[in-house]
């Protein structure tokens, strides 16, 4: 047997140990959830995960139970969770509370945001008709190869989506 085979199977065996200790590195943790290294590291300076223990040779070890952290706070944040949220839910969690209602009223509150954009997306869409409705009828009037100034039309938002923004003090940015 020569060293490089000698050296996958101490590698092998060593990560079969750790698992076997019901621990993960960091490249097999992220390797599995899908994510990188440096996000777990991020997610251990937020809180969202606890502090790795460090092995003999400095390598971070996660307990097995990191993976559904992780699964749970990607998925979380794809439904519009921020990483502080996740933090002060997952913080909770950790000190023995129950944040189950906490998590629900974030949840509420990210839908009603959500209906609030779909309305928001609806007017614009209903807007955007009107303008091409009226380009279209600008164009249809022009000979081929005049121009219609058609964004020079779009100088000035309607005076309804004006006093819309300025009433909730907000553009499109999130609250």
């Amino acid at each position: 047997m020569g060293s490089g085979v000698e050296t996958w199977v101490a590698r092998e065996l060593a990560v079969a140990a750790e698992k076997a200790k019901g621990t993960l590195r960091s490249g097999e943790l992220a390797k599995l959830a899908g994510v990188s290294s440096d996000l777990l590291r991020h997610y251990e300076r937020l809180g969202i995960l606890a502090n790795a223990e460090r092995g003999a040779n400095g390598y971070r070890r996660y307990p097995a139970s990191a993976l559904t952290r992780v699964q749970a706070a990607r998925r979380a944040v794809t439904l519009g969770f921020t990483l502080a949220e996740l933090a002060r839910v997952f913080g909770v969690r950790d000190r023995g509370g129950v944040p189950c209602r906490q998590v629900r009223a974030l949840a509420e509150e990210k839908l009603k945001r959500l209906d609030e954009a779909l309305i928001e997306t609806r007017n614009l869409r209903r807007q955007l008709g009107r303008i091409v409705r009226g380009w279209d009828r600008r164009l249809a009037v022009r000979p081929s190869g005049q121009r219609a100034h058609l964004l020079h039309s779009l100088e000035a938002p309607p005076i309804a989506a004006k006093a819309r923004a300025n009433s909730k003090g907000r553009g499109w940015g999130r609250k």
